[in-house]
């Protein structure tokens, strides 16, 4: 998962403090997991700078995290009045990074994007359900189970673009790219349904509770 998960999580009524844990956890490891998997399923090894790809994902996630989370502790009233204004601009710089990375690889595009395009849809919707459906057969609570398949079936694209650029070449970022695109969609389409769908009264009993009387 990546940081739209936490956020597709949270809509769609699932456990975002497990969200978040998956997503640290599958971030930090996937620098040696990828080589390994690339190994064990196409059976070819994947040269991989570990050191180098660590420091990338520690200054593409964790530094942005840490000093997020500073500014709005130390300076949380004086940038009340444009926070609204960052989502915006997350969103119109991943549209400017997805555009770039679709415009140089054009040709590539041409010759493989819809072989592209019919693995990421395969990923996403094999990894939701897969995930759903895993939980479900361990008796796990509906929020979990909805917490495993978004988390299985939606990946950190950004940070995939982000290594693929710095550390292998252009055309391997636009799997991520595409990648960007679809998982939003249909990540946006499952929480928008799972926020219509009442969460069992049994996970209910998990959620804290506030007390108090509104007056």
């Amino acid at each position: 998962g990546g940081t739209a998960s936490n956020v597709i999580c949270y809509l769609a009524k699932g456990d975002v403090a497990l969200s978040i844990v998956l997503t640290s956890v599958s971030t930090m490891v996937a620098f040696l997991a990828t080589p390994f998997l690339t190994w064990l399923f196409i059976g070819q090894s994947v040269d991989v700078d570990v050191m180098g790809m660590l420091v990338s994902v520690v200054n593409i996630v964790i530094v942005p995290v840490v000093l997020g989370l500073s500014i709005n502790y130390f300076f949380e009233k004086r940038i009340t009045a444009v926070r609204d204004v960052f989502p915006a601009v997350s969103a119109l710089a991943i549209v400017v990074i997805i555009a770039i990375i679709i415009g140089t690889n054009s040709e590539n595009l041409e010759q493989s994007g819809l072989l592209v395009l019919v693995a990421v849809v395969l990923h996403n919707g094999l990894g939701l359900a897969g995930g759903y459906g895993v939980a479900k057969a361990f008796k796990l609570s509906e929020k979990e189970a909805r917490t495993l398949a978004i988390e299985v079936g939606m990946q950190n694209s950004g940070l995939s673009v982000a290594l693929a650029i710095k550390h292998f070449t252009a055309a391997a970022a636009l799997p991520g790219a595409i990648f960007s695109i679809w998982h939003n969609l249909s990540g946006a389409f499952l929480a928008g349904h799972w926020s219509k769908t009442s969460v069992p009264d049994a996970d209910k009993s998990e959620m804290p509770r506030i007390s108090g009387h509104i007056h």
